[in-house]
Formats: C-alpha cells, sequence, structure tokens
C-alpha cells in the first residue's frame, strides 16, 4: 500500500536498549526479597550448574533507577544474580529495560515450554556438545536427558503443533504416544480448549479413547485408579464433549457475527432516552439484562488482554 507523501511512519517502541551492559552486581537492587526455600529448590540449582559449566545464558533485565543513582532495578533474573553473588562474581552483563515495571516485563515472558527444551537440546547434540556436559549444565541425570531427546518419538507433527509453544509435560506425551495419529490431534485440541496440560486431564482423555484408537488395540488399557465401567463412561462422554466442540467450531463465525449485529441494535435502543425510561418503568428486568449485553467485551478483546 503507497503512504502519501504528508504521512509519518509510526514509531516502534522497544523493549530494551541496544545493547548490554556490563554492571558491577553491588550496584542492582533486587525488587523482591527471595523466599526461604529459594536456594533449596531445583531451579536454583539448575541455574548453578549452567552457571558453571556454560555462564550465564539469559541475561538479566534491569532498568536505571528513577532516583538518578548510580544503582539499578532488577526486574527478571533474581536467581541468576544470588547464584553469581554465591559463585563469587562481580560483575554481569545485562539487558537494559525501557520499561519499569516488572509486572508488565514478567507477564511478557515466555517461559521455554517443553518442545523448546526439546529442540534445544537435540540441536546442541547436533552440534556435538556431549550429553554428560547437557546434564550438568541443567543439573540433570543423563537419563532424563534422554527422555527429553526421546519426547516427540511417536508423536505426530500435527498434535507436536497444536503443543509446541504449551506447558505440556513429559507425561502428556507418554499418554498420546499410546494412541493412534488421529487421536492424538482430537486429544491435542481437547488440551488446548480446556487449557489443561494436567497428568490427570491426559489421563482422563486415554482412559476415554476407545480401544481401536490405541496403538495396542488388542492390549486392554489400564489407567491408574479408574475402574474398566468408569472408563467406558468416560468414553461415551469424551464422545459427546467432542462432538459438541464440533458443533460450536462450525457455528462460531456466524453466532459471533450474529452477536455482534444483536449487540450493536440492543445498543442503539438504549440511546434513546424515552425507551430507557419505558423499559425501567414497565420491564426493569429486560432493561438490566440489555444494559449487560451492551456492557460485554467483545471475545477478540478479552483473547488480547
Amino acid at each position: 500500500m503507497k503512504r502519501d507523501a504528508g504521512d509519518t511512519p509510526k514509531s516502534v517502541n522497544l523493549g530494551f536498549e541496544d545493547d548490554c551492559i556490563t554492571l558491577p552486581i553491588d550496584a542492582i537492587l533486587p525488587l523482591r526479597a527471595l523466599g526461604k526455600s529459594a536456594k533449596s529448590s531445583r531451579k536454583y540449582r539448575q541455574i548453578v550448574a549452567s552457571i558453571g559449566q556454560i555462564g550465564v545464558v539469559e541475561p538479566p533485565v534491569v532498568v536505571r533507577n528513577p532516583d538518578k543513582s548510580a544503582t539499578w532495578l532488577l526486574l527478571d533474573g533474581h536467581l541468576r544474580i544470588e547464584a553469581l553473588k554465591d559463585a563469587g562474581a562481580r560483575e554481569v552483563e545485562c539487558l537494559v529495560s525501557t520499561d519499569d515495571e516488572a509486572f508488565t516485563y514478567n507477564r511478557q515472558v515466555s517461559r521455554l515450554a517443553p518442545i523448546q527444551e526439546h529442540r534445544m537440546i537435540r540441536k546442541a547434540i547436533e552440534r556435538g556438545v556431549p550429553e554428560e556436559k547437557i546434564a550438568l549444565a541443567l543439573d540433570l541425570g543423563t537419563r532424563s536427558i534422554q527422555k527429553k531427546i526421546k519426547l516427540l518419538d511417536g508423536i505426530c507433527e500435527e498434535a507436536v503443533a497444536m503443543l509446541k509453544d504449551k506447558p505440556a509435560t513429559g507425561a502428556v506425551f507418554d499418554a498420546l504416544r499410546k494412541m493412534k495419529t488421529m487421536r492424538q490431534i482430537g486429544a491435542a485440541e481437547l488440551l488446548v480448549n480446556a487449557n489443561n496440560y494436567s497428568v490427570a486431564y491426559v489421563n482422563a482423555i486415554l482412559a476415554g479413547t476407545p480401544q481401536a484408537q490405541l496403538v495396542e488395540t488388542s492390549k486392554p488399557k489400564k489407567v491408574k485408579g479408574i475402574t474398566p465401567e468408569a472408563m467406558a463412561r468416560m468414553e461415551q462422554e469424551l464422545a459427546r464433549l467432542q462432538e459438541g466442540i464440533a458443533s460450536i467450531r462450525d457455528t462460531y463465525g456466524q453466532d459471533h457475527l450474529h452477536l455482534t449485529v444483536i449487540k450493536g441494535y440492543v445498543g442503539k435502543l438504549l440511546g434513546n432516552a424515552r425507551i430507557v425510561r419505558y423499559l425501567a418503568q414497565n420491564h426493569p428486568e429486560f432493561l438490566g439484562e440489555f444494559q449487560t449485553m451492551t456492557e460485554t467485551a467483545p471475545a477478540e478483546a478479552a483473547d488480547t488482554e
């Protein structure tokens, strides 16, 4: 699309300054105190191991102190800074944020999903990094690294695409691996639609999967804590649920258009003082419902919060 001569391009606000800077650790002020159990957590041990093996991979994020002093406020990387202090480090390279609100920054951070971690490990191995060194960097045993390497074995590409940025643990893929391709896709859709990636939920999906849709069709499925009778009921309920989801998906666009038109029409009616007065006097229950309808935010706006 051509731009008119008088138009000026909109500027893009950068989230960080162009260059990293090296700062004295003593000049970085944490915005929150670490809990008593922080240093005994697995996450802290992984950070210590990673720094010991390959250094700081993800620089801490700081912002200039508004009081104009020579100190900096720490937005992200509290455990990394603490691990560096324990290691005797005096300086660290940092990213400088242009936003001084820690909540805003942390809300936009996308943590590494299991599939992304799997791909990172596979890429490191392809580059010749030994499994033992990766295990030390992540504070894991070599057996755990091997499981992460094989995370997607037996999983169809469609299911991988749906779960690539989701917090689906190894147990989720263990359950999916027992299903045939089409059932894996359906199960992944159920996980995403419910935004639930717990072991209990994926096991419920597995329990509700018909025997014919499993890889081992001749071997009766067994799910801990669920009786065969309960699994039969779950199969029926899950089939009805998927039919309902398919029906909603087919009519969603048309229904949304109708509701948008209705909302606009009702909004215009409520803009007429005489109509509002009549409803208030004769049908106050309708007036309340109509007002609620016009105040409801569109689905698209709600998704971007």
